[in-house]
């Protein structure tokens, strides 16, 4: 299976598949980017990757929190299905030889790993250095950003860019390689009195701006939440970052001098794959492992299925698709789709365990008529302190199901015309139907996505 005529023919008339860079960026906000809207933030070397690609302007995660997410990733399968749901279990045996970097693997790409793995304990994470040929990856949160112990302050982002360009200095022309680079920013260090520290060299970054602080940032939309989800972590987190306007500043120029060191690292990448020959056979993929709250409904971090928690942005882009600024796609895409696409991409069939879809039709502007229109999200993580939750959310209904809370709580909402989640419909006889509908389809999907 060919990705549909364009590989570019080699010497000896075989098509030579593309070579990958996949570039995670962690917690990083669906709209705090140029080339997603922001008119503050500083990242010109993924704006101009973006308008050179396809940005995908819907694209969200199936479960929002870290490991899970990442184990989505890896698996184009979603949580019920993968099994992973905290911070031990890891993916091994069959479960790992149906990801994309032991399929691309064993088609004969060279691997690489670098960043935050993400994906079970530190044993787990150890182990599977075995499981590529470059491996740098790290377990838990991949350490401070800044070893007070290194005399030369070198900022974990920029290690992590020169572990890059270490990687591709062993890259040779003809054999296709996959780079999976898992920065850690813009996580942040929880509990450190700099929680989001910067690079030294941005530190001057931002400094006479004024955010602006979301709508919902209200003591009034806080108390809509469930009594469960007041007292969960996302609360306290919101302690440590947003429960003062001072506070609030100072944490948002910081995530924001992380971005932009995010940008000048994807620029030493690109920049050394056009020095080495590679470019133009390089398809970068750019995305989030999950969105983040900048204290809308008096919440911090991600968890929930509210817009800021469970969108990311995404681009693709692909050298040798014919050029054309601008392209852009409004479909509806899921981290689980990942996974599907590169294989299809790289000519590897694709295991009949990934739940995803391959996204390669929308990179030249062409949405398949039976493409998905709604999706299935899940949350049963950390469940001590973030509540359980579960819901469908369609192209313009979302139905959110709090389903640890006695008697269960439910939220529906009309996206059309409440696109900030401000007006529960749930009780409302308007929307009886569309309440009984999304039940159904709720239920439906528990059970189907296993």
């Amino acid at each position: 299976m060919l990705f549909w005529g364009v590989f570019a023919a080699g010497a000896a008339g075989k098509t030579t598949p593309p070579n990958f860079v996949f570039l995670l960026v962690d917690d990083l906000r669906w709209n705090a980017l140029g080339f997603m809207g922001d008119k503050i933030v500083q990242s010109p070397n993924l704006d101009q990757l973006a308008a050179r690609g396809t940005v995908f302007d819907n694209c969200f995660v199936t479960t929002s929190i870290c490991s899970v997410s990442r184990a989505s990733i890896f698996t184009g399968q979603w949580m019920r299905r993968h099994g992973i749901e905290d911070f031990v279990r890891g993916l091994n045996g069959t479960a790992w030889a149906n990801t994309y970097p032991a399929q691309l693997r064993a088609a004969g790409f060279r691997t690489g790993f670098i960043g935050k793995y993400g994906v079970g304990s530190v044993k787990e994470t150890e182990a599977k250095a075995a499981a590529f040929d470059y491996w740098k990856g790290l377990p838990g949160q991949a350490g401070e950003f800044i070893d007070k112990n290194d005399p030369t302050r070198t900022h974990k982002t920029a290690r992590f860019g020169n572990e890059a360009l270490e990687f591709l200095s062993g890259c040779e022309q003809g054999k296709p390689f996959c780079l999976s680079i898992s920065f850690n920013a813009v996580h942040a260090r929880d509990g450190k009195p700099r929680e989001f520290e910067p690079d030294p060299r941005d530190e001057e970054l931002y400094k006479d701006v004024t955010f602006p602080v979301p709508k919902l940032a209200t003591e009034e939309a806080f108390r809509r939440l469930p009594e469960s989800v007041q007292k969960s972590e996302g609360r306290t987190r919101w302690h440590w970052r947003f429960d003062t306007p001072e506070k609030t500043q100072r944490i948002l120029r910081d995530y924001y001098r992380l971005i932009t060191g995010v940008d000048r690292e994807v620029g030493r990448i690109v920049a050394e794959l056009e020095k080495r020959g590679l470019a133009d056979n390089t398809v970068i993929i750019f995305n989030g492992d999950n969105g983040f709250a900048f204290g809308e409904r008096g919440m911090a971090d991600k968890w929930f299925m509210y817009e800021e928690d469970i969108r990311v942005p995404l681009f693709i882009y692909d050298p040798r698709l014919p050029k054309k600024e601008g392209r852009r796609s409004a479909a509806m895409v899921l981290n689980v789709d990942f996974a599907p696409t590169m294989l299809a991409m790289a000519g590897v069939p694709v295991p009949s365990v990934m739940q995803g879809r391959s996204l390669v039709p929308m990179l030249t502007g062409q949405t398949p008529k039976d493409w998905r229109t709604e999706f299935f999200y899940e949350h049963h993580s950390v469940a001590a302190r973030i509540p359980q939750s579960e819901g469908v959310r369609t192209e313009r209904w979302k139905y959110l199901r709090w389903i640890a809370e006695t008697p269960v709580k439910e939220e529906l909402y009309d996206l059309q015309m409440d696109p900030l989640e401000e007006r529960n419909l749930l009780n409302d006889p308007a929307h009886a139907s569309r309440l009984a509908e999304l039940r159904g389809k709720w239920e439906r999907y528990g059970q189907d996505l296993r």
